[in-house]
């Protein structure tokens, strides 16, 4: 595989495989559902907010950050899985880590709404 050589078509043919994998993130995640709502919630209080250019940088970044996230733990949980179906400290270790990876995200994401939104809604309640 190495010495493969660049081809068009093999690149492009790898985006539907990308896709594909988004689409069994949304329909066997129920957490990337919650993800959704947030993020459409986010991108409704922003157009209704008009925020800037940077603050809109600071969400889209931060949503991409929790998908990112959410995808790399349902791998994680989905090779996990594949390796053993019994119990293992080691592998429950494994699941947890990838877990607090996306909670840190979701976290931080939280942050920089409350950031960015809040100042705003004070302003237009007062």
């Amino acid at each position: 595989m190495i010495n493969e050589h660049f081809s068009w078509r093999k690149r492009l043919k790898s985006f539907s495989y990308a896709f594909a994998g988004l689409k069994v993130l949304m329909r066997n995640e129920h957490n990337a559902w919650i993800h959704t709502a947030a993020a459409i919630c986010a991108v409704a209080a922003g157009l209704l907010l008009h925020i800037s250019r940077v603050e809109w940088l600071a969400v889209f970044i931060v949503i991409g950050m929790v998908f990112a996230a959410e995808i790399f733990n349902s791998s994680v949980e989905r090779i996990a899985d594949f390796l053993t179906t019994e119990h293992d400290e080691r592998i429950g270790k494994i699941k947890d880590l990838a877990a607090a990876a996306v909670l840190v995200c979701a976290i931080t994401a939280v942050a920089v709404a409350l950031f960015i939104f809040v100042p705003k809604v004070v302003a237009l309640l007062a």
